[in-house]
This record gives structure tokens, C-alpha cells and sequence, in this order.
């Protein structure tokens, strides 16, 4: 189990795209390490196995279980996140001694919100940050700093420091010759490592 590796466990749609880019870049900004589903496109791995694999090499979760809204086609809302949040702490609960040591935390967009819909993690320390992206950014840098030994700034400042990079997205794609709405995990992933190693 890598010790810098984080295990995210967020909806991947785009009306969470950029919540999902602001952890990518508080995680790496705190010098971990973002894990998620969409870093391979492997169609000969099954997903479940994929993840599954993923959280076993991750010894910190940061799973955001805010989106219970039915979907506008199924009218029916997705599991995905309480399922992967369920195997987190499953891995937690009945794995070995390495297993034993994951951390977790679980992010919702108003305190207790989640009581009325998976109540089972009562006594959970849930944080919320109320659909606001730079609070998302503190919950998770603030989180995290607890497990560096490094100097680190805190939540408030790498929000802002997000706010710009963001403002620089679109030139350091054009520069890789890629439309905005080409860039994979990976590609910004490479762009937040780059521009925290120059910038910040």
C-alpha cells in the first residue's frame, strides 16, 4: 500500500467536473498522490476489479457522497460513491495490518444531510462544504496536511492558488495542442504537477 496514494470516490459528470479537478489539485498540492477510475481506459479489466485494486494500494479515501439527485434519464440515483465508500471502509474494517491503516474522509454538501440517506455511518465525522469549490479545497488540504511532515500552506491558500491555475488551463492546453474538452485525468493531472512544480 503506497503511503502518498489517494483513493477519490466522486460522481464523474460534468456538472462535477470541476469539484473533481479542484481535489486533484489539493491532493497533489498537499504532495500525495490522486487515485481514481479514470486513470487507465483498460477495457479488458473489469471496473469492480479495477477499483477494487486501486483502494487496496491507497491508504487514504476521500469519497464526496453529495449526488443523490435522481438522474434526468432513469430518474433513479446513483450508488456508485456509498458503494465504493462501503468497500473503503470494508478494506479498513476486515483487512490486514496495512489495510488497517487507510484513513477517510467523507465530504457532503450540508452537515447530517447524509443521515437521511445512508445512515449506517452514523458517528462518522462528515465535512461539509456546502457545493462551494474553494471549501472543498480546504476540507481536503486541511485533511491531508495531517499526515505530511512537510511545510504546507493551508486549505484558503491553495483555493486560491487553484483559482489561478484554473485561469491558466486553457493556454497550457493549447500549448499541448488539446481541446479543453480532450483533457483526460492524466492530462490534467501532468498540468496541475507542472504548474504547482513552476508557480507555487
Amino acid at each position: 500500500m503506497q503511503k502518498t496514494d489517494v483513493f477519490i470516490n466522486c460522481p464523474f459528470s460534468a456538472d462535477y467536473d470541476e469539484r473533481f479537478r479542484a481535489i486533484v489539485f489539493a491532493v497533489l498540492r498537499t504532495g500525495f498522490d490522486p487515485r481514481c477510475a479514470r486513470e487507465a481506459d483498460d477495457a479488458g479489466e473489469n471496473r469492480y476489479e479495477k477499483i477494487c485494486r486501486i483502494i487496496e494500494a491507497c491508504q487514504y479515501g476521500i469519497h464526496d457522497i453529495s449526488k443523490t439527485e435522481p438522474d434526468v434519464t432513469s430518474g433513479l440515483p446513483r450508488f456508485n460513491m456509498p458503494f465504493e465508500l462501503g468497500l473503503f471502509l470494508g478494506a479498513n474494517k476486515f483487512g490486514g495490518a496495512e489495510q488497517k491503516k487507510k484513513a477517510t474522509l467523507v465530504l457532503d454538501v450540508q452537515p447530517y444531510r447524509y443521515q437521511q440517506f445512508l445512515s449506517d455511518i452514523a458517528g462518522q465525522d462528515i465535512r461539509a462544504y456546502e457545493g462551494n469549490v474553494a471549501s472543498l479545497i480546504e476540507q481536503v488540504v486541511n485533511w491531508l496536511r495531517q499526515f505530511s511532515s512537510d511545510r504546507l500552506p493551508g486549505g484558503r491558500a491553495v483555493a486560491e492558488e487553484f483559482t489561478v491555475f484554473r485561469t491558466n488551463l486553457p493556454e497550457l492546453c493549447r500549448i499541448s495542442r488539446l481541446e479543453p474538452e480532450e483533457v483526460t485525468f492524466l492530462d490534467f493531472r501532468r498540468f496541475a504537477v507542472e504548474w504547482i512544480a513552476h508557480t507555487a
